[in-house]
């Protein structure tokens, strides 16, 4: 159980970045003991690595906070990141990490499988992110882009280093964004209600 909840919070943070958690993983594994990766996952920590992933990640922070250029970047993460979350619930499911000291044979013996459970997590994750910035930039001209995205990354980072030490409150990450996506869609409708009652207003003028 603690297996699925580390792969669903590493793969959920890849829906908001892409690199933070393989990122966090690779130093985390290379720097300390927290985790351990199983051998077909060990080039995570290698030093190259670490400093492409670096880099890409200083790219994407920065282009995700600039309207505008934030869709387009997310167009392009459309494939990236749900890449980077079948890596990460496939590296971090087989792990042993401080909670986990012996990871279900299942997820090794059957190693397509968390993979394909990553790329679904980080897709849904991201689509849902995707759809949520037109709107934030709508109603903020823009400012809103910046700290919604610093928000986003806090929050990757975050839930990548609880998905590692304490997987059993990635529960609580799943809670608030269950509730995110209820308001979200209850706020689309009432807008899209605004608007239908503002044209038709303007009609009967």
């Amino acid at each position: 159980m603690l297996e699925v909840l580390t792969g669903t919070g590493l793969a959920a943070s890849a829906g908001l970045n892409a690199y933070i958690p393989l990122l966090t993983m690779g130093l985390l594994a290379r720097y300390t003991d927290v985790i351990d990766l199983p051998s077909g996952w060990q080039w995570l920590g290698n030093g190259w690595v670490l400093a492409i992933l670096a880099v890409l990640l200083a790219v994407e922070m920065v282009a995700d906070k600039v309207p505008v250029v934030d869709h387009v970047n997310d167009v392009v993460q459309t494939v990236v990141r749900p890449t980077a979350g079948g890596l990460a619930f496939g590296a971090g499911a087989t792990s042993e990490t401080v909670t986990v000291s012996d990871p279900a044979s299942f997820f090794s013996s059957n190693q397509w499988l968390p993979v394909v459970t990553g790329v679904l997590i980080a897709l849904g994750v991201h689509l849902l992110k995707s759809a949520a910035r037109p709107v934030v930039n709508a109603t903020t001209a823009g400012v809103g882009a910046p700290v919604a995205s610093t928000a986003e990354d806090a929050t990757s980072v975050v839930m990548s280093v609880v998905a590692i030490l304490l997987p059993v409150l990635v529960l609580a990450f799943l809670l608030g964004l269950v509730l995110f996506v209820f308001w979200f869609l209850r706020r689309r409708a009432d807008r899209r209600r605004e608007r239908e009652a503002a044209r038709a207003a303007g009609f009967r003028v």
